[in-house]
């Protein structure tokens, strides 16, 4: 790793209509890492999101989680990152991911948006630099391009949302080798994961 994390941003949709869907498992991520950590998430209007404060491997973590809708979620993640100086290269962002398998997660530095909305915006509104961490959480695939935006929005049936959550607790628990700069022992401890109903 070339810089230590400083930000977490777990991405999702606010209103209690989008709880626990889908393209809610950024979100469901930070607030399950939060609860983890005894760490209340607070509303910070100047942040456009819930905000808190973490301490992992004796590093100061700040959480994020956006309450604008997904395609503007760069306008919380940038304010956050120029009001404490944090560096593109210094922020982790965890969202879905179509294209694996619920029971999977996997770990990448940089990189396009790949049609992710919130990634889309974020990019955009960090002066068009991609180089931040994501953790992308598998949540699968209607199997239809056109059923994408449907399918997302939803939440998914118990046995897959049992896969999803099994996958956040593995990914949380690799956050310690991250914050202790072994980058790699994570990615490989991350990909070899696989979450069974």
């Amino acid at each position: 790793m070339s810089e230590a994390i400083k930000l977490i941003v777990g991405l999702g949709n606010p209103g209690g209509e989008y709880d626990s869907t889908r393209h809610n498992a950024g979100a469901d991520f930070v607030t399950q890492l939060a609860r983890s950590q005894s760490c209340t998430m607070q509303p910070e209007g100047r942040f456009y999101g819930l905000s808190g404060r973490i301490s992992l491997q004796d590093l100061n973590i700040r959480l994020l989680i956006p309450t604008t809708f997904m395609n503007r979620s760069g306008k919380a993640v940038a304010a956050v990152s120029q009001f404490y100086k944090i560096e593109p290269s210094s922020i982790l962002v965890v969202h879905d991911e179509l294209d694996f398998a619920p029971g999977t997660a996997k770990l990448k530095k940089a990189g396009g948006h790949g049609g992710h909305n919130g990634l889309r915006d974020i990019i955009s509104s960090l002066g068009n630099s991609a180089d931040f961490y994501r953790l992308r959480i598998g949540i699968g695939h209607p199997g239809n391009s056109k059923a994408v935006t449907g399918y997302v929005l939803k939440r998914a049936p118990s046995n897959q949302q049992a896969l999803i959550n099994d996958t956040i607790n593995e990914a949380i628990s690799v956050l310690p080798l991250i914050f202790d700069n072994q980058w790699e022992k994570a990615t490989t401890q991350l990909h070899s994961f696989s979450a069974t109903i």
